[in-house]
Formats: C-alpha cells, structure tokens, sequence
C-alpha cells in the first residue's frame, strides 16, 4: 500500500480558499488504535473555526495549530488496519468515529482524508440500518446533544464552568430548541420527543415541515415573531446557536428551569439567572465509542434519524464549507470520498 493518500489541508488560516486538496503522507498505526478508510466526512463548525485560526476566541485560549493541517473529526468507514492490542475490532469492520475531540482541536484528528488512524475508544461499530454518509453526519452533533441532554457519560474537567454539567429530567417537561433544524438542533429535538418532552422548536419558515416531521409540537418561526416574547413557562431552552444573544432565552423560563446554551461564549447573564432562580450550564462535548454505540441503537432502528442539508466530494471541501458559510443549514453538511 502506498505511505500517501489524499486529504484536505490548509497551509495558512484564511476562507475556503485555503482548502487543498493534495497528497498527504498516510497515518501510521499506533498501539491502541484502528486505521479507518474514510467513505464519509461530516462537516461541524470547529471544522471552520479551526480553518480561521479560531479567530472568535481570546487569543490565550486558541491552540497553536501546525501547518499544513487536515480538519475534521466525524468520520465512518472500513477499518484497514488494527493494532496488535485492540481486541473489539477487525479488519473489514463498518464503523464511525468522533475522532481525537476536544484533543485534537488543533487539527490532529485529521478527518478530511482517505484514512484517518484512530483510538479504538472512540470508534464504534456503525449502525447497519444507514449508510456511511448518515452515520458520519451525527458523530459530534448527536454526541453534543446527548452529552448536554441525557448523559455527560465522563468525569473530566469542565473547562467551560467550574460545575459539572448536570442534565435535566425530560419527560413530561417542555423542552425549546433554538436552531432546532441544524446539526445539533435536529438531533435535540428528537432527543427531547425520545425522552417524552413536549417541544417548541426555533427556526426560520423553510424548516417548518422538516421540523414537524421530526415530531415537534410547535413551532416559532424566528422571521415573523420574537421567540422569546412567543415563549413562555418552558423548563429548559436547549439553544444550539448560543453566543451573545442567548440569555435573551432566560425570560422563557419557568423558576427552576435551565438554559443550555451549546456554544457558551459571550453570555453575561448568570446574575439575571440566578435572581430568577435558573439555572445555566454547559459542557466541552468529549469523543466516546460507548456513547457512539448506545447512539447507534437509536440510529439503527430509526428512533433518532441524521438529516443531510448537502452532499460533497472530498476535493469540493472548499464548496462544502461555503455552504456552511451561507447558513440555514438543515441537518449536516458531508463529505464523501468515494
């Protein structure tokens, strides 16, 4: 077999531009480790962070990124190879991965390309019943989803708040999704119904009836009404845009409910919660191939389904990620390579 394959790096930060698609030497096998040939890439927003040198953070919080660098993490495929110490996987096996997260923030999990080598910790087998492009469309948005709404299911440091993240009961409780019909969103809002929740989704007019497929009980049409004059007496806010703008989401809530804001950064209002007796609270989702495959059951029989905005070629990632830059994404965005 040859050392090299082709992969997606970028050699400086910058736009979609910088995305090249090249030759690139092929990952050696490590102890611990399966070596996957990549059919399916899913696309997430640290894939563009990372592509932008992590502008939006403050400059002691970004990594130091070496060029040329490969992005990704979600991958599924054929395991090619298997160290001498992994003993749950084998050559020929179908399996899907959340690569190195958050470890390889800097660009070592290295999912845009042909084969990436990765812990057998963080595989899992893929579920039978879909095929490579809808299993490598959920690894971190349904895992983000799951950790924040179900199980956090690790016991690392929240580098995000000095609490641990907790998870609240969601059977019989409403549960609003803002920018419910994007990665994370579409996988909440199934979540949230699996789980017994009644729920109000956010999001713009086109995404009504995706929305209202996956099960949701109303529906706020974010360009025609303020969701947060719209929604009352909600027990917790799942908001999968977050940033700035969300604690506008805290008035929402009934006295004891709970803001999960998935992209924390930038709110100010934790007296505003705490007067109003709320609570807020966030996590750094984490790689994990035992979350993968209880996820995967749900995805295998259809109780929870990945949705595709848009499909790629792996030499398109420069296209794949001006789709991303134009929004209203329904569902995920992939890459495939064969």
């Amino acid at each position: 077999m040859s050392d090299t394959m082709k992969a997606v790096r970028f050699h400086r930060f910058g736009g979609p531009e910088v995305l090249v698609y090249e030759d690139a030497p092929r990952p050696e096998l490590k102890a611990g480790e399966v070596r996957v040939r990549v059919h399916a890439v899913g696309l997430n927003p640290p894939d563009w962070y990372l592509r932008q040198g992590y502008e939006m953070l403050p400059p002691e919080w970004r990594p130091e990124v070496a060029f040329p660098a490969i992005p990704g993490t979600d991958i599924s495929g054929v395991v090619e190879a298997v160290a001498d110490d992994v003993a749950d996987f084998s050559v020929g096996d179908e399996v899907y991965s959340m690569v190195r997260f958050p470890a390889g923030l800097a660009g070592e999990s290295k999912a845009y390309a042909e084969y990436v080598s990765v812990a057998a910790s963080e595989v899992a087998h893929k579920p039978a019943g879909i095929d490579h492009r809808h299993a490598a469309a959920s690894p971190m948005s349904l895992l983000t989803a799951w950790q924040f709404m179900v199980e956090v299911g690790h016991d690392e440091p929240n580098p995000l708040q000095s609490k641990r993240h907790e998870p609240v009961p969601l059977e019989g409780r409403t549960v609003l999704v803002n920018g419910a019909a994007g990665g994370v969103g579409h996988f909440a809002v199934q979540i949230a119904k699996l789980k017994g929740a009644r729920v109000v989704a956010v999001a713009s007019t086109p995404h009504e009836s995706f929305l209202r497929e996956l099960g949701v009980d109303d529906f706020i049409d974010y360009t025609k009404m303020i969701p947060e004059e719209a929604a009352r007496d909600i027990d917790l806010v799942v908001d999968a845009v977050g940033g700035p703008t969300t604690g506008r989401f805290l008035r929402t809530l009934r006295r004891g409910g709970a803001l999960f804001p998935i992209f924390p950064l930038g709110f100010s209002g934790e007296v505003e919660a705490a007067a109003l007796g709320l609570t807020v609270s966030t996590i750094q989702v984490r790689s994990s191939g035992v979350q993968l495959a209880e996820v995967g059951r749900l995805l295998n029989d259809g109780a929870i389904r990945s949705a595709i905005d848009s499909e790629f070629q792996l030499s398109e990632a420069h296209k794949a990620h001006l789709r991303a830059a134009r929004g209203g994404i329904q569902g995920k965005i992939v890459l495939t390579t064969t």
